[in-house]
């Protein structure tokens, strides 16, 4: 248990070890009652009237605003933009995710990074019937013999689009990126690079990230 609440701490081993300096990333384990934790205008802001839905992106908050308290903020609302990005403080950039059963948020400021995704998987393979359509041709042989290896570029991808988006604006298909997985790196098919950190233990973790100064 920590100020946020209940954590794996398998998980929480694997974030201080991706973690690069001066991006903060923490998880929470989805838990009843997280729901509560949405302010009004971030309720409005989610369309879904799921209960899990609500569950998951009130924890993902909960975990954003103790992040952001390191960063100097009070707890500040963090309502989904039109794209469904989170609204985020002037000089923030983050990122928000979950699956059904943990909620991981990245947080840090715009002097030290341009833009921040991150995502976050259970550690079970990617359906067969997916591969084709997350994996390009190039990256299979990065893959080969890792029944995971297709969830982790499905999750690096993810992450990628995240953090692309708010740079770019440019809407991406899985194959409007290329991952290499052994130089840390994902290039879209417009150009644009990011740097890549990824972890497989009790859940599949991908983050992308573009630091301050680069392209």
């Amino acid at each position: 248990m920590t100020r946020n609440g209940p954590v794996d701490p398998i998980l929480r081993r694997e974030i201080e070890r991706i973690a690069p300096p001066g991006l903060f990333i923490g998880h929470r384990l989805i838990t009843p009652g997280d729901e509560d934790a949405l302010r009004d205008d971030e309720a409005a802001s989610i369309a879904s009237p799921i209960t899990a839905v609500r569950r998951a992106s009130g924890a993902a908050r909960i975990v954003a605003r103790g992040l952001l308290a390191r960063l100097g903020h009070g707890p500040v609302a963090l309502p989904k933009a039109p794209s469904g990005a989170p609204v985020w403080p002037a000089g923030i950039v983050g990122s928000l995710a979950h699956d059904d059963r943990i909620a991981v948020a990245a947080v840090g400021s715009r002097r030290d990074y341009n833009s921040v995704g991150i995502d976050i998987e259970p550690a079970v393979p990617l359906p067969p019937d997916m591969l084709a359509l997350v994996v390009k041709p190039e990256e299979l042989p990065q893959i080969a013999d890792d029944p995971l290896g297709g969830k982790v570029l499905f999750a690096i991808k993810e992450a990628v689009y995240k953090a692309i988006d708010p740079l770019d604006g440019t809407f991406l298909e899985f194959q409007d990126i290329a991952v290499d997985l052994r130089a840390g790196t994902a290039t879209t098919r417009a150009g644009r690079a990011v740097t890549l950190r990824y972890s497989v233990s009790s859940h599949v973790l991908a983050l992308a990230f573009s630091q301050a100064g680069s392209r």
